[in-house]
């Protein structure tokens, strides 16, 4: 067995440490280990429904594994990361480290919960069914080398204004995703931490209003950490009352021309595997699908 660590609060070097794992695996993996609602929760050093979970052989010894446990909006979020030389299934870190974040969601009184994993294997899957857990929704990152074609948006845009624009568009947000356990439910605190982060831009952030009204957003986001940088459409949220005006794939290419003229070669999104339209839509543009992340889900 494995030397299992609650940690409720994170310290310095609980980050740093945990840091630096997540860096390693990053690099062998080629996907961030933890999404962006964990890592914001981590680096913060945790909060309300927060716990973090330390893996090590020995107590002593280095970190082979860490899982995340956050109460997000209306379930629980836990993710797993192990180190890759420590993820046979005889050396069963990352059953432990589910064990354990599941045990600590009972505690507090237990709920729905999500297990989200990058890149899913059979193994990962029987580690999910062995906590109880069952396969889930699939998320797609999908891809498109840019330039794209000659098409154009055909609406303006404007940039996004700190201060002045939050509630307008967490209003319109969390009606579009009024039914979606992550990007629904968002607060004045959720999207004020993202602005606070080094990859914020205003400029890529593209309001359209019409009628008065804010209709609908593009808001990108370039990753820089890897060999060259991606560029991401990273929100696109859409007033339900202008649905069906063909909006979205318009601001979909604002976003695109934005990112085109930062020198982004490629660019990327992340979209449920379900959801046919959005799909449908992402293909007729060029994207592809590069991999699958997974949800398992349960109660506890």
């Amino acid at each position: 067995m494995n030397a299992v660590e609650i940690k409720r609060r994170m310290g310095e070097s609980d980050i740093a440490e945990v840091s630096q794992l997540l860096q390693e695996v990053a690099l062998i993996d080629a996907h961030a280990p933890l999404g962006e609602h964990q890592w914001l929760d981590l680096v913060h050093g945790g909060r309300k429904g927060f716990a973090g979970f330390v893996a090590r052989e020995s107590v002593d010894g280095p970190l082979v594994g860490y899982a995340q446990l956050s109460r997000g909006h209306n379930t629980w979020a836990v993710e797993v990361v192990v180190r890759p030389d420590h993820r046979s299934p005889r050396q069963a870190v990352g059953v432990e480290l589910l064990s354990a974040a599941l045990g600590e969601a009972r505690r507090l009184g237990g709920g729905h919960v999500h297990l989200w994993v990058a890149k899913p294997t059979v193994d990962t899957d029987a580690m999910a069914e062995q906590g109880g857990l069952a396969r889930g929704r699939d998320l797609y990152q999908m891809r498109l080398a840019l330039p794209i074609s000659d098409e154009r948006p055909r609406v303006k845009t404007r940039p996004f204004q700190p201060g002045v624009d939050e509630a307008t568009w967490l209003e319109v947000n969390n009606r579009a995703f009024a039914s979606h356990p992550e990007q629904g439910g968002w607060t004045l605190d959720t999207i004020l931490e993202r602005e606070a982060e080094p990859w914020f831009d205003q400029d890529g952030f593209l309001v359209h209003e019409r009628d008065g009204r804010m209709a609908g957003s593009c808001w990108t986001k370039v990753h820089r950490e890897g060999e060259a940088p991606m560029g991401e459409i990273y929100v696109i949220s859409m007033d339900p009352d202008f649905q069906g005006l063909g909006l979205g794939r318009s601001l979909v290419l604002a976003g695109l021309d934005h990112l085109c003229a930062l020198g982004m070669q490629v660019t990327m999104l992340y979209v449920d595997a379900g959801n046919d339209p959005a799909v449908s839509l992402y293909r007729s543009l060029g994207f592809e699908v590069d991999h699958v992340d997974r949800a398992y889900t349960g109660d506890v």
